[in-house]
């Protein structure tokens, strides 16, 4: 019987342990995730509160899915501004997971449904605001003169009283604001809303629709809400539109990032089949010099 020197059995079997446990190599930065450009179908208002509560905050939050452990570094996200690039003032970012994750079950009972909702509160690592520098924005302008067929900016109300079929048309420039976390946005694979708001100098900031993801996709309407209905969140289409055949809206948003596989068994077989063949080789060697 041939024994293995130590040093070289130490030496297999530590390159045998790094090729089974070591994590794939980085990749770049890659778009995860797309609803489309704008459609011109309604505009939604996305705003923080300001004035010392003098104006309240609306959300709308548009859903996403991770099919793997993530890093999110960029997003993109594409609304109406009266005019003027510089007066974005502020712009925040906020994550949520799916009712009734993060959320009282049951709800209040304050809105037609909560099923498929934004949970009631935001993952709180994955906020990101301009005011604390944890994110960086820059917006371009796409279109001075664009036009939605609706909007809703105040019509956000509790049963019984939240169809309001919308409160029409809406023209101002179209924008593209981008987003760079400073610290990426790290989200287990799972679905998740994606909200962001921007501040205006002056004026209203609507988020955009688009056409959505394929269908087939697990893809769900979007949502929105005000201070005086959170926790609870509405469908846009199904519950402040309505009608006889109630819409159903995406936002229009991308995120960029990559996915992180992970030190999983078997990432690093290449390296152990290097290693295996490292090890029969040295052996034949053996025999043939005996």
């Amino acid at each position: 019987m041939t024994l293995i020197p130590l040093k070289a059995r130490t030496g297999i079997a530590a390159l045998s342990f790094v090729a089974m446990v070591g994590p794939l190599p980085a990749v770049a930065d890659s778009l995860l995730f797309s609803t489309g450009d704008p459609d011109g179908r309604i505009g939604t208002l996305s705003r923080p509160s300001s004035g010392g509560g003098a104006i309240i905050q609306t959300e709308t939050a548009d859903d996403f899915v991770l099919t793997a452990p993530t890093l999110i570094t960029q997003a993109t996200f594409t609304g109406l501004i009266p005019s003027g690039l510089s007066s974005i003032n502020r712009v925040e970012i906020e994550f949520y997971h799916v009712f009734p994750k993060d959320s009282a079950n049951p709800p209040s009972g304050n809105v037609v449904s909560r099923t498929n909702s934004p949970g009631d509160v935001e993952i709180a690592k994955a906020t990101r605001d301009s005011l604390d520098g944890s994110l960086s924005f820059s917006a371009s302008a796409l279109n001075p003169n664009f036009m939605v067929a609706n909007s809703v900016v105040t019509g956000i109300n509790p049963i019984p009283n939240q169809t309001t079929g919308g409160e029409g048309p809406a023209t101002g420039q179209e924008v593209r604001i981008t987003v760079n976390f400073v610290t990426p946005v790290d989200l287990p694979a799972d679905h998740y809303f994606f909200r962001p708001e921007a501040a205006l100098l002056s004026g209203n900031f609507l988020w955009l629709s688009a056409p959505g993801p394929l269908p087939g996709s697990g893809d769900l309407q979007t949502w929105i809400r005000n201070d005086n209905l959170a926790p609870n969140w509405e469908r846009v289409g199904s519950d402040v539109v309505g009608g006889t055949t109630p819409p159903t809206f995406n936002a229009s948003f991308s995120l960029t990032g990559v996915t992180v596989p992970g030190p999983i068994a078997g990432a690093g077989l290449p390296g152990l089949i290097l290693a295996s063949g490292g090890l029969l080789a040295w052996r034949r060697r053996r025999k043939k010099s005996a």
